[in-house]
């Protein structure tokens, strides 16, 4: 990915151009048309904060506890979105990724394990985001699921192969994923009729109900922020519009500033109305177990009607589809940057498939190992967070673009209170096992 030219790039609509036409002053005057050329590469990060893995913590954080942990959502998101932009600002400044600027910064041993974690990371990654859209498929047309794992990585290899024609086009797909999700779980908001007032005051109030609330919080915080959409968002943004000028570059910055918020905006607001869904479906009802994703499909029907559990997976199934392609983008980005090798597309995504069709063809849980899976990837998120502040609060790396000193205190505190939380979710979960 780093290695495409400005040229390369436009093979997707010209966009390059035109983002540099708006750099310039030049191009279209409408508010909107200046902010086409510079969106995409939030949403394809976003996608990693709506896969499988969300909807399992989400539902059972809503079931359980009603609208109470909305202000969780709300907070990680805010937390998730300060990370990313610095990201997107670590790719923008130096044209170089989180993963290269380690290899070329860290010992060689010290690049090697963090390759070798990353790699352990993006393969629970995608077991989350795999498993979830084998359900999908599952659930939608009631397929076995060992069938419905094939199917997902065919059509995983599919949206993948997009990225030959441009970044354009693959973004285009996974954004249309992202928008068939938000669409579902609007239906679906709608279809619940919530109390709105009750909502509004848990998104900002924080509280909790007991200490199983306490460790579903963590749960839905520490899942909130992956490590490889945080290697990946400094890749996507590297090479895309290519700008030396100071002016310039901080208008590139404010740009990338809005992918950013809206894209993660969005998330938020798909991450609140899973939460809402299962709180105005199960809580009001009285069904405080629904614990995994069949559970919820099979009781929204009787709820809400035949069309819920139907969007219900549809979601799921784009959920897992968008992740899917997302995290083996990832892990292509990790071992480019750490290693300067890459493998055939194809072939990391048969590898990463394997454990996948394992955990199906031995009858595992599916919800219980996204559950897993989350725990995970905790393990290496400081691998991820630490370098990332150590890079954008240098001025001999970042040039104008270096963090505020405010900002970077800010990230050191929203960085120790995530990994503080998955410490915790990670201690939590194995004494209750």
């Amino acid at each position: 990915m780093s290695d495409a030219t400005p040229r390369e790039k436009t093979a997707g609509g010209g966009t390059t151009e035109d983002a540099l036409d708006v750099l310039a002053d030049r191009g279209p005057k409408g508010r909107i048309s200046r902010f086409l050329p510079f969106m995409g590469p939030a949403f394809i990060a976003s996608v990693a904060y709506i896969d499988p893995g969300n909807f399992a913590t989400n539902i059972q954080g809503g079931a359980r506890f009603g609208y109470t942990l909305l202000w969780v959502i709300v907070a990680g998101n805010l937390m998730a979105m300060l990370l990313q932009t610095l990201s997107a600002k670590l790719g923008i400044a130096t044209g170089m990724n989180l993963a290269e600027h380690c290899r070329n910064r860290f010992p060689r041993p010290v690049v090697v394990a963090m390759w070798g974690l990353m790699e352990i990371v993006a393969m629970a990654t995608d077991l989350a985001e795999f498993l979830g859209a084998a359900v999908g498929f599952n659930l939608l047309f009631g397929i076995p699921l060992w069938i419905a794992g094939i199917l997902t990585a065919i059509v995983t290899f599919l949206i993948l192969g997009l990225e030959r024609y441009g970044f354009r086009p693959i973004e285009a797909a996974i954004t249309a994923l992202v928008g068939v999700v938000a669409a579902c779980y609007l239906v679906e908001t709608l279809l619940d009729r919530p109390e709105w007032g009750n909502l509004l005051y848990h998104s900002v109030v924080p509280q909790f109900a007991g200490k199983e609330s306490v460790l579903l919080a963590t749960g839905i915080l520490g899942a909130t922020v992956m490590p490889h959409a945080i290697f990946l968002h400094s890749a996507l943004t590297q090479g895309r519009v290519v700008v030396k000028d100071p002016i310039q570059l901080r208008r590139l910055f404010r740009y990338q500033l809005v992918d950013v918020s809206v894209a993660m905006g969005l998330a938020s607001l798909i991450n609140m109305a899973m939460l809402i869904m299962a709180a105005t479906t199960f809580f009001r009802h009285g069904l405080t177990g629904v614990a995994s994703l069949e559970t919820a499909h099979r009781t929204l029907e009787p709820l809400l009607g035949r069309a819920s559990s139907w969007i219900f997976a549809v979601s799921l199934l784009a959920s897992g589809l968008s992740s899917s392609a997302v995290g083996t983008m990832a892990g292509q980005v990790m071992m480019q940057g750490f290693l300067k090798r890459q493998i055939p597309v194809w072939i990391r995504r048969l590898v990463t498939v394997i454990p996948s069709l394992v955990v199906i063809s031995i009858g595992l849980d599916p919800t219980r190992t996204l559950v897993i899976s989350q725990v995970v990837l905790s393990f290496g998120l400081p691998f991820a967070i630490i370098p990332l502040i150590i890079f954008t609060r240098r001025k001999t790396v970042m040039g104008i673009l270096v963090n505020h000193p405010a900002t970077t205190a800010l990230t050191c505190i929203v960085a120790a209170l995530i990994i503080f939380l998955n410490v915790y979710l990670v201690y939590q979960t194995f004494a209750a096992g």
